[in-house]
Parts: C-alpha cells; structure tokens; sequence
C-alpha cells in the first residue's frame, strides 16, 4: 500500500498508535506530520521516523483548543497546499463508574474524544474539497459500538464519533473524499499501561484470541483505508479487536 507524495496529518502521534500510524504512513511513502500535545515525545517520533530515511515533521496541537488548531493548520499548509490524509488518534479515557464522573470529567472526555475529531476535520476540510479528493480516518472505539463498563461517557463519546464519520461520509462522497472509522478493542498502548492490571487481565479474558491487539495492528487497518485501496469504501466501521466484539 503506497502512499506516496500525500501529505497525512496524524493526530495523537507521540505515542501508542498514532506513532504507529505516523511509521507506517511514512514507511508507505507519505510526507506525515506527526501532530501532539506533547512536544518533546512529538519531536523525538518525527526525528526517529526522519532517521528513518522518510520525511516527518512535528506540530504542536491541542484538539480541544480552537486557536492551536488554528496554528496547526497554518503551519501544516507551508508544507503543502492540501492534506491529503487526516487519521484523528488522539483521545482519552479513564475507567470509572459513571456515577463518581465529575461534569469537567465528562467536558474533557467529550472535548477530545469527539469535538477534536469534528474541529480537526473541519480545518483542513475546505481543501479536500477543493482539490476533490481527500481520506479521512477517525480512529474510535469499540466501546463507541457496544458500550464500555466504566467508560460511559467515553462510549457516548466514542460512538458519537463514529455517528460523525457516517454522516460525514454521505456528504463528502460527490467531492471524492472518503470519511471511515476504525475502532480497536483494548490495545496495548501507554494509557492502557495506566488501567490496573485485574482490567487487563479481564479484557483478555474476554478477547477470544486471548491477548492485546498491538498499536501496529490497529495502524495496519488505518494505513489500509488511508491507501488507494479503500478508494470505494467510504462510510464504513472495521473494528480491530480479537473478536471482542462481534457486530453486524
């Protein structure tokens, strides 16, 4: 799967699976900016990547805050004209019942787990549409299709983004522009290192392939709909999970 001459933003890039995302995405030849919060672990990845032989950049971005998504974008559109590929990983959740959730719990949760996706993509959106062409891949959750004990609001939050991505794939499809999800069951990443270890036990417990699904394998999916490959898919939910869930 090639990608070659495209400019991808990946969002979440620092660690986990947008780092995954951002190696694969340069390994399949794309120019990837690899966008974060976090600067330091940002810099690092787009150097390592860059060492690499294939060309990264870092930005500095904060989904849940309008005016650094502002400057992202300006930044992002001296390297190219257009994004070609947007992959939304960044997000974040904490298991805990819903009832000890406080009202800045469920803000934070919502603000970037859902309204980043929606901001992010608006941004860059007026290109695509120009230009006619465009991937965007929104990275959710399997606790967005079937619910998550602890993880109420990051289900609704989840699931919203995925009702996003649908809706945004029916308008998009006359300008050529591809919107589709993926969403991974429990993964071994760094915020899943923060859940107590009866958790993860339990989730491999209840994954029929017994084990945690790798920040590689979840990237593997999001390269696909990202390449020329998915050029007739659009509007769609592939979920990377073990068969941890299995829906219609």
């Amino acid at each position: 799967m090639k990608m070659n001459d495209k400019l991808a933003l990946v969002t979440g890039a620092a660690s986990g699976i947008g780092l995954a995302t951002a190696r694969s995405f340069a390994a399949a030849g794309a120019h990837v900016v690899l966008a974060d919060i976090n600067a330091k672990n940002g810099e690092a990845a787009a150097a390592e990547i860059r060492d690499r032989g294939h060309d990264a950049d870092f930005v500095q971005l904060d989904v849940t805050d309008a005016a650094s998504i502002d400057a992202c974008k300006k930044e992002v559109l001296t390297m190219r004209p257009q994004v070609d590929v947007i992959a939304h990983v960044a997000g974040w959740g904490k298991i805990q019942p819903f009832v000890e959730n406080t009202e800045d719990f469920w803000r934070d949760v919502v603000d970037l787990n859902l309204m980043g996706v929606i901001a992010v993509t608006r941004a860059f959106l007026d290109g695509m549409i120009e230009q006619e062409s465009g991937k965007i891949i929104v990275v959710s959750s399997d606790a967005g299709r079937v619910g998550s004990l602890g993880e109420t609001v990051y289900s609704a939050a989840k699931g919203g983004a995925i009702a996003f991505t649908k809706g945004l794939a029916r308008e998009m499809a006359r300008f050529n522009i591809n919107v589709n999800a993926v969403c991974p069951g429990p993964t071994d990443t760094p915020l899943l290192a923060k859940v107590p270890e009866k958790f993860k036990e339990a989730f491999i417990r209840a994954t029929p392939m017994r084990r945690l699904g790798q920040p590689q394998e979840v990237a593997d999916a999001v390269l696909f709909l990202a390449s020329d490959r998915s050029n007739f898919i659009t509007g769609q939910v592939l979920s990377v999970n073990g068969g941890l869930a299995i829906t219609g």
